[in-house]
């Protein structure tokens, strides 16, 4: 929604969020050199992961109006690893304060958290993971690793943020009815209060103590016939009253607008309440505790009105109060009968429990971890989050880098699959989505095969690529080079003595 302005101040509620996470810094491909030591070997580090977004209820926080002016948030990127082992640093995160009872949807409508509490924190967006560095890439067979892993891009997506405000009671009714003279009579709020309609233009809030219980208050604006349709300014602010245990009426006794009367009033604010009816948890607005207030019986003829209506209130099952918000007359029994019934509800709920963080980690070995599609003539689509992220990691200007990614492709059992779904040599193979896949040409070669070849490689290069970049010789096959080169020497030296 644009931003209300009421009373010096600006008040928004509805905003779309388009955050960034970082991206995780590249890993570092780096051979320790120093004097009379030749062999120093791999001592590139791993590159720092990204920062993350984190959406955290602060109770200073009153509006959503900073992220109605710069929507776009995006934490810092991590560090690139550096040599003789200096890992990257991690980026920032990124904490963006929001009011509570903040809602996260996604753009479906889809909610993704509702954020209640001082503190809690929701992740909306996770940075990326930094690359190996090469000397994490070492092994027994791949003593000095050529290359290193590129960091993950981090997490980007919008989000809905919707503020409901958290109220034990919610005051609703037609516009000047006194519902902000009423909160301001029972609390120490300060709205701002005129005598035309749409005076409050923001939910106000305001904390009442009856006792020895304490509970809070809020005043819905604009509600109108066909305030569920978007008339006038209702629409906006039904959702303010969604948490909310008990609702008051507050119904004017001393309106002179013409066909207006408490009993037609409070009949178009039931049905506004019912056609928006909207269950959050297993309360619908329809099944809350309602009570009647009967505002401005200081003025003569409200007094005269309140008396006639009150049994037809009563009737339908109704508590009534009859009050007036310039004098105070009635509200102490007014604010007891409140708390009385916050403080049953409070009752009925079950006993509060620590929040506790649930990791569910993905089964080892539950689910296949790749899928291969046949898309077209001999061509083929591979998805699953490992071939798509260990693409990410990729240097494809390095030779050894896509050589270890055709090696872990192998060893994932993906040349298998492929077999098994009918591809043949030279297949085109995709990885990733139709819309943007990295497209290899594909040679068959079993997984054994794959293994012998990285392991005869120096380095971590794969044979796949000896017919594009020349043939690089083993140690082996330079020695029997040598040996051949000396047995022509000799078979020659032996001629010319003859």
């Amino acid at each position: 929604m644009a931003p209300v302005t009421g009373a010096g101040a600006q008040f928004v509620d509805r905003v779309v969020l388009h955050v960034a996470a970082g991206n995780g810094g590249h890993g570092c491909a780096s051979v320790h050199r120093e004097k009379f030591k030749p062999l120093g070997g791999p001592d590139g580090a791993n590159g720092g992961n990204g920062g993350d977004v984190v959406l955290e209820v602060d109770t200073n926080t009153a509006s959503l109006l900073d992220y109605h002016r710069r929507p776009h948030r995006k934490a810092p990127n991590g560090r690139p690893g550096q040599g003789g082992h200096r890992t990257g640093a991690n980026g920032d995160t990124v904490v963006l304060p929001v009011p509570d009872g903040t809602v996260v949807k996604s753009p479906d409508g889809e909610v993704l958290a509702d954020l209640v509490g001082e503190g809690t924190r929701f992740v909306v967006a996770q940075g990326g993971r930094g690359g190996l560095g090469n000397a994490a890439l070492a092994t027994a067979k791949r003593k000095a690793p050529g290359f290193a892993l590129l960091g993950e891009p981090g997490e980007e997506r919008d989000v809905v943020l919707e503020l409901k405000s958290v109220a034990d009671v919610a005051l609703v009714g037609f516009p000047s009815a006194g519902k902000s003279s009423l909160i301001a009579a029972l609390s120490a709020a300060k709205p701002k209060i005129a005598d035309y309609p749409f005076t409050t233009l923001i939910p106000n809030l305001g904390v009442v103590g009856a006792g020895d219980t304490t509970f809070t208050v809020a005043d819905v604006p604009g509600l109108i016939e066909g305030a569920s349709e978007g008339k006038g300014l209702g629409l906006e602010f039904l959702r303010h009253i969604e948490r909310s245990s008990t609702l008051a009426h507050v119904l004017d006794c001393a309106t002179l607008e013409p066909g207006r009367d408490p009993v037609s009033d409070f009949e178009v604010i039931e049905n506004e309440l019912q056609a928006y009816d909207r269950v959050l948890g297993d309360r619908p607005l329809s099944d809350r505790p309602r009570i009647v207030v009967l505002n401005k019986v200081d003025v003569p003829d409200g007094r005269e009105l309140a008396d006639m209506v009150r049994p037809e209130f009563e009737k339908r099952g109704l508590k009534v109060f009859e009050v007036s918000a310039a004098t105070h007359e009635g509200l102490r029994e007014l604010s007891f009968a409140m708390a009385d019934m916050v403080k049953r509800y409070r009752a009925s709920l079950p006993p509060a429990e620590p929040t506790r963080l649930v990791i569910r980690p993905v089964p080892v070995g539950g689910g296949t971890e790749f899928e291969v599609r046949h898309v077209g003539d001999n061509t083929y689509l591979i998805t699953g989050d490992k071939p798509v992220r260990w693409l990410r990691q990729t240097d494809f200007n390095n030779e050894e880098a896509v050589g270890y990614l055709a090696d872990r492709l192998a060893r994932l059992g993906v040349e298998e699959e492929l077999a098994k779904a009918g591809a043949a040599a030279g297949a085109t193979v995709l990885i990733g989505t139709m819309d943007d896949a990295i497209v290899f040409d594909w040679e068959p070669e079993t997984a054994a095969a794959a293994a012998a070849a990285a392991a005869a490689s120096p380095r971590g290069t794969d044979r796949r690529f000896d017919a594009a970049a020349g043939h690089r010789r083993t140690n082996v096959e330079r020695r029997a080079e040598l040996e051949e080169k000396r047995a022509a020497r000799r078979a020659g030296y032996t001629g010319d003595e003859d």
